[in-house]
């Protein structure tokens, strides 16, 4: 005779509750499964970080090593050429302080124009036109197929134009906006793509708010990772830029530096110049990566 399950019903046909035990016996399971696939995840993660910190560690590491070279003649390590950056900046000439200034101010205005360009024109797109949301897409990252060189030749007569009116480094930032529109569009499309755009929009108008409330108020908000991204991929091309600003004839830090490392018959000078460029801007993106992020609450 059947054995008689809870309510009445024979063991044998009752149905097995998921998480419990069935009458005919406990329900095998694969044990250490999950388990053995995050020890897996875990060691492939660890490999490729140690791979990827040993191949960008190793030559910094033999860039601070030649940077500390001494002069010929003289023995052990010497910072001769780090004295020799401060010595462009606290005796004689501040140029390169000048030049600092400069390439802060051209990251600063490149991701303002950036921003006020794609952030309204993206949102607008993705409300009201999505049918031109292709054409936008495709003149965003038109930059990306031209060449820096062919940039320059079709820029030289309108720089020169300009170089006319005697103006400052700073109007590089018009060819550093072509530039950077194609990284900070992807950057604020993938914030724009997480934001349920429609919703938040038909619920902002519903209740009597503007367009514009509904752009800046509303939907910037919470992209808020996404504008950071853009501001601090716009940043990284300024602060690494020199071939443009090179061939026109401007001067900003990258091309300074370039200037010193030239002009000093010590060859640590031209490693310990590569090695300062590198430190001040791997220092100033970490500030921007970090700026806005959420803050947890201490529980």
């Amino acid at each position: 005779m059947a054995s008689v399950g809870a309510g009445g019903v024979p063991a044998a046909i009752a149905p097995t509750v998921p998480g419990e035990l069935s009458a005919a016996g406990p329900v095998t399971a694969q044990p250490g499964l999950s388990g053995r696939r995050r020890r897996r995840l875990n060691t492939f993660r660890y490999t490729v970080f140690t791979i990827f910190t040993v191949f960008f560690a190793l030559p910094l590491l033999a860039l601070l090593r030649m940077s500390l070279e001494p002069q010929a003649g003289s023995g052990g390590w010497s910072v001769s050429g780090w004295k020799q950056i401060v010595s462009y900046s606290v005796v004689g000439t501040p140029s390169l302080l000048s030049r600092v200034a400069v390439t802060l101010e051209l990251a600063i205005v490149t991701g303002i124009v950036v921003l006020a360009l794609l952030v309204p024109t993206m949102v607008w797109v993705k409300l009201r036109v999505q049918w031109i949301s292709r054409t936008v897409e495709f003149l965003c990252l038109l930059p990306l197929t031209i060449p820096a060189i062919v940039l320059v030749v079709g820029l030289v007569p309108i720089y020169n134009w300009i170089e006319q009116r005697n103006v400052s480094t700073l109007m590089l930032f018009w060819i550093y906006v072509v530039l950077a529109l194609p990284y900070a569009y992807r950057a604020l499309a993938a914030g724009l793509n997480a934001v349920d755009v429609k919703t938040l929009s038909e619920a902002a108008r519903g209740l009597g708010a503007s367009w514009f409330t509904v752009i800046f108020r509303v939907i910037v908000p919470n992209m808020r990772q996404g504008i950071l991204n853009a501001l601090l991929l716009s940043s990284a091309l300024v602060l690494g830029e020199f071939t443009i600003a090179y061939l026109l004839l401007y001067v900003n830090l990258q091309v300074e530096l370039y200037s010193i490392s030239r002009n000093t018959p010590n060859a640590s000078v031209l490693f310990s110049t590569s090695f300062a460029a590198l430190l001040f801007a791997f220092a100033l993106l970490m500030i921007l990566s970090y700026i806005g992020r959420p803050r947890r609450g201490r529980g």
